[in-house]
């Protein structure tokens, strides 16, 4: 079945200026950190959902390589279209929309499929890594709901360890690259800093000592357009940043699944 990809005409956005706005504004955060957090850089994963092959080709052409997709059949879509395998071949490819076990056989039509963010249970885990076929382990992040929403999708922190350590032993074609989160919006952050980036933090402390590895094996990923300073300030290894980058998204035509 031939997929039909359709999104409204772009406003014009300046996405060289912007990419170069976010990242001085990452640098800035990091300065900000405290100095028990560790000082490097984090990943910028440029969240395209709803933007066109253009846009990306242009922050791909502005030195971005990570990007993140929220709907897996715009993913297949957009990897495996003759201009990004060709003209942007290195690009890095995120899948961060809601996963379940029964969409991993579509997953694996991603070209350059570089990491699955949203694993939030074993038997998912399973599942990838019973039809993942590249050369080397595919890196996965466990989704972690720290806010307790029903709305959003995500291991129980309580469950988040008994997840890693299946992956970690029972799934050998994939590698345990970090936790995320996408947290309550809204936080007021005069009063102190966003309570679920300090869940992740404690999840991650959770993880490492029940593997024995140390901290800087697993990567958080937290913080979107509207707090990826405060994300950064508190200690997130990758951002995920769309809108700030691409302007405002429209989803009247696209698909969801």
């Amino acid at each position: 079945m031939v997929m039909k990809y359709k999104v409204m005409p772009e406003v014009v956005v300046d996405i060289a200026a912007n990419l170069v706005g976010i990242r001085n504004g990452m640098r800035e955060a990091v300065k900000r950190r405290p100095s028990s957090l560790p000082q490097r850089d984090p990943v910028l994963v440029a969240v395209s959902k709803t933007k066109s092959l253009a846009a990306v080709r242009q922050a791909y052409e502005a030195g971005q390589r990570h990007f993140g997709e929220n709907y897996l059949k715009e993913l297949v879509m957009k990897s495996t279209n003759p201009d990004m395998t060709v003209i942007c071949p290195d690009i890095k490819w995120h899948y961060i929309g809601m996963f379940q076990k029964k969409m991993a056989s579509v997953l694996m039509r991603v070209t350059n499929l570089y990491m699955l963010e949203t694993l939030t249970a074993s038997q998912e885990a399973d599942a990838v890594n019973s039809r993942w076929k590249g050369t080397e382990p595919l890196r996965v992040m466990i989704q972690v709901n720290t806010s307790g929403e029903e709305s959003k999708s995500g291991a129980s922190p309580e469950k988040c360890v008994d997840v890693s350590i299946h992956i970690y032993n029972k799934c050998p074609n994939l590698k345990l690259s970090g936790l995320m989160t996408i947290g309550s919006a809204g936080h007021d952050y005069s009063t102190g800093p966003n309570p679920d980036f300090e869940l992740l933090w404690k999840c991650r402390t959770d993880v490492c000592n029940a593997l024995e590895i140390p901290m800087s094996d697993l990567d958080l990923s937290m913080g979107m357009s509207a707090d990826y300073e405060e994300a950064i300030k508190a200690g997130s290894t990758s951002v995920r940043v769309g809108s700030n980058i691409f302007g405002a998204r429209d989803y009247s035509q696209t698909s969801k699944t």
